[in-house]
């Protein structure tokens, strides 16, 4: 098509989940949308969604075709195998008792953004735009972007939904604080004898954390946090001694091990916009935020980014108001700081402590596992916040109230 002189109320660009989802969601609140994005490979990475983020699949109706593609979780296992003079004890965490009967879904991204793709397809007022966006001009009325075919577009707001190395948020002049962390983590899957019943496994290592997370079948993908060096080292091993090595530190729980997908290796760092928008843009997912694969809190925390934008523009249009203005940006700054904060602190302290050697954090750490995990009401509050945090989830990711 021929996007030249269209104008559209909301212009997302990235086809990712966060792009995907913030296009659905932003369409079906009646906004004209459009979703800008060249083709991208294949995600062969898994995301687990949880909480209110299953919630926000139930409202759009693909609840069931996530939860078919992906593996169910109903308990969470955390182990310490620093080996250190302090250890905490083993704690799980079960869906049943805060009332749910999963804690979400592990899914590969490609399945995810598959089926999203095929729900957006169903929006009448969303335009997709195959196209890679080269330049944006933010105006007094609204923001051009400038596709590679040489054709334009306008819009009284763009969604950066473009990654970390967001185009829009350059466009936007917003600085990035950033951070880096001596880890990086190796991602793959495997198959494995015994099955998981639904439980994702992290164990504690003090060189980070080591997670099976449950897939479809008697698999499950794994994250491994190493120094780079050691994760160097591992992705180059040949295929049965790297399973022979992952089977040595699951200790064995699934059994016999193969390996189902190619190792990957990302150095781990941590970002943070320092405004969630400006100049007509805001931004959602990676190129806002930004931190390790720890806790599963990268994904849930792009879909509430979502869910807040969709809510600030409702209420902006309900008031009459510029759906793209300095108004309508503050509102959804302020609506996403307390939430993207505290995850990104939380997520910081928790990777901290496990490299951390001294004592007092040792018992520091010890104490909290401890207590989550002999005192219920503490283990359940621990659980509702870590799923659908009390402040930051918009009112749609909430579960409806009997």
């Amino acid at each position: 098509m021929s996007a030249t002189s269209e104008l559209f109320d909301v212009a997302i660009v990235g086809a990712g989940p966060s792009g995907l989802t913030a296009a659905i969601v932003i369409a079906e609140a009646g906004f004209r949308t459009a979703l800008i994005a060249a083709a991208a490979p294949e995600d062969r990475r898994t995301t687990a969604l949880l909480g209110g983020s299953v919630t926000l699949l139930e409202r759009l109706g693909i609840r069931d075709a996530v939860a078919a593609a992906g593996a169910s979780m109903h308990t969470m296992r955390l182990i310490d195998d620093t080996g250190r003079l302090i250890r905490a004890p083993e704690v799980s965490f079960r869906c049943q008792e805060i009332g749910r009967d999963v804690f979400g879904y592990n899914i590969h991204n490609s399945a995810l953004c598959r089926i999203l793709a095929e729900r957006a397809a169903q929006c009448t007022t969303l335009t997709r735009i195959d196209a890679r966006v080269e330049t944006a001009a933010p105006g007094e009325t609204a923001i051009g972007l400038t596709l590679a075919s040489g054709d334009t577009i306008s819009a009284r707001l763009a969604v950066a939904a473009d990654g970390a190395r967001s185009l829009l948020r350059e466009a936007a002049g917003i600085a990035l604080k950033t951070w880096t962390y001596p880890q990086s983590a190796m991602v793959f899957d495997v198959s494995h004898k015994r099955p998981h019943g639904g439980v994702s496994v992290e164990f504690h290592t003090r060189s980070g954390p080591f997670v099976l997370v449950p897939l479809p079948g008697d698999a499950s993908s794994i994250v491994l946090v190493e120094t780079p060096a050691v994760a160097e080292r591992l992705a180059g091993l040949a295929p049965d001694i790297l399973v022979e090595e992952v089977e040595r530190r699951s200790h064995s729980i699934f059994g016999r091990m193969a390996l189902t997908s190619q190792p990957q290796v990302f150095p781990l760092s941590g970002a943070t916009a320092k405004a969630f928008g400006a100049a007509r843009i805001a931004l959602v997912g990676e190129a806002g935020h930004r931190f390790p694969p720890i806790g599963a809190q990268g994904l849930n925390l792009s879909f509430r980014d979502v869910g807040s934008l969709a809510e600030c523009l409702t209420a902006a249009r309900r008031k009459g108001a510029d759906i793209g203005g300095d108004a309508l940006i503050a509102a959804y700054d302020r609506a996403r700081r307390i939430d993207v904060t505290t995850r990104t602190v939380g997520v910081d302290i928790m990777d901290r402590a496990l490299l951390a050697d001294d004592l007092p954090t040792q018992m520091v750490r010890s104490l909290g596992l401890a207590l989550a995990g002999g005192v219920a009401p503490l283990r359940r509050l621990m659980m509702r916040e870590g799923l659908t945090p009390t402040i930051g989830t918009p009112k749609m990711m909430r579960a409806p109230q009997a």
